[in-house]
C-alpha cells in the first residue's frame, strides 16, 4: 500500500505560479511511475503531468507543457508539480498518482496504469 498526501493548493491569480507536493508512504517509493491529473467542476478527471520511477521522463498534457514541470525527490519521497502562468481553466481539484506500467506519453494520459490516487488539493485561479 501507499499513501499519498497532496499539499500546495491554493487561491492565486491568474499568470502566479503555485508548487503542489505529494508526500508518498507506506511501500518504496522509488519505484513508482508517479503523476498528476486533475478534475474541474462538472468535468472528468484528466492528466496534466507524470514522470517515470527513475525520474529521466516527463511527459505533459498539451494544456500543461510549457507551463507546468513534474519532478520527483526519491530521498525526501516527494513528487513535485511546479505551476507557472496559470489561467483561469486551471482551476481544479489537483490528484497525486502512483502506479506503474506506463511507457509513453499516451500511456500516462490514461489512468489505467494507477494504483494509487491521493484525496486531492485545491487549486483555484482568479482574474
Amino acid at each position: 500500500q501507499v499513501q499519498l498526501v497532496e499539499s500546495g493548493g491554493g487561491l492565486v491569480q491568474t499568470g502566479g505560479s503555485l508548487r503542489l507536493s505529494c508526500a508518498a508512504s507506506g511501500r518504496s517509493f522509488s519505484s513508482y511511475d508517479m503523476g498528476w491529473f486533475r478534475q474541474a467542476p462538472g468535468k472528468e478527471r484528466e492528466f496534466v503531468a507524470g514522470i517515470n520511477w527513475r525520474g529521466r521522463n516527463q511527459y505533459y498534457a498539451n494544456s500543461a507543457e510549457g507551463r507546468f514541470t513534474i519532478s520527483r525527490d526519491s530521498a525526501k519521497d516527494t513528487v513535485y508539480l511546479q505551476m507557472n502562468s496559470l489561467k483561469l481553466e486551471d482551476t481544479a481539484v489537483y490528484y497525486c498518482a502512483a502506479g506503474s506500467g506506463a511507457y509513453s506519453g499516451r500511456a500516462y494520459s490514461s489512468p489505467a496504469w494507477v494504483d494509487y490516487w491521493g484525496k486531492g488539493t485545491l487549486v483555484t485561479v482568479s482574474s
